[in-house]
């Protein structure tokens, strides 16, 4: 399936499930960045809803999601859906009434009343996913992104991120493209406060970072944007690691 037929898709069905209570559709993440690649990205999306939606609702949504996601891009696809009084009135974290991504597959699939059930709560990525919406989301279906999303601090912003990278050392072996570029830009925002894809953070790495790490930033960036895999020096990675967390101010 086509990119443009699926989102066209989602939009539709998304309409027809959630009728006059669905706020907007927002695309955000790599793909909103113009930096995605099928092979490595995910699709980002944010679903808004006015109000409380029923649990069957839930269930056609995710029914839609999971037939789509089987049509989606390598990673898939990754869905929150949030109610509109904590887009206008930023809350952190904030909570979120469902989310779906490859990962959480496979428990849909097994159990989907207990999904629809427990797939709820609070979530600190969502002010990183709302911070890239406000500064490059695109809107799919419904109001404008100016309309829908308040400020968000930038305390909140910066937490949210370094929350996503309080692990790498551990990580860094298994997902080092990610890893290592994602550092790259929580340090561009701590530093410059840019908000910047992963590719734009590799960039901004060359040109900002310690010159011993540079061969391991291009690397990671020429991974990136191929479907090359990255042949990695681990104990470089894992020095590479502990340098930036200690810039970026999470210390050990």
């Amino acid at each position: 399936m086509e990119m443009q037929e699926l989102l066209d898709k989602l939009v539709e069905y998304s309409c027809h499930i959630f009728e006059k209570n669905l706020g907007g559709i927002y695309l955000h993440g790599s793909i909103a960045m113009g930096c995605f690649n099928p092979m490595k990205s995910d699709l980002d999306i944010l679903v808004v809803v006015e109000n409380t939606i029923t649990d069957l609702q839930k269930k056609k949504f995710m029914d839609v999601i999971v037939a789509l996601n089987d049509n989606a891009p390598a990673k898939g696809i990754e869905m929150s859906l949030v109610r509109s009084e904590y887009c206008k009135n930023f809350v952190y974290p904030t909570p979120f009434d469902l989310h779906f991504s490859n990962m959480h597959l496979n428990w849909y699939k097994s159990n989907p009343n207990e999904y629809i059930e427990k797939m709820n709560g609070t979530d600190h990525d969502l002010a990183a996913h709302f911070v890239i919406t406000k500064n490059r989301g695109i809107v799919l279906y419904g109001k404008s992104i100016s309309d829908v999303f308040g400020e968000i601090s930038s305390e909140a912003y910066l937490d949210s991120i370094k929350s996503d990278i309080i692990e790498s050392q551990d990580e860094v072996i298994d997902n080092p493209i990610y890893i290592i570029l994602n550092l790259c830009r929580v340090l561009a925002y701590v530093q410059d406060k840019l908000v910047l894809s992963k590719k734009e953070g590799g960039e901004w790495g060359i040109k900002n970072i310690n010159g011993k790490y540079q061969g391991l930033i291009k690397e990671a960036l020429i991974c990136y944007t191929s479907d090359q895999n990255m042949i990695l020096n681990h104990s470089l990675a894992l020095e590479y690691c502990k340098y930036m967390k200690n810039k970026i101010g999470l210390k050990e």
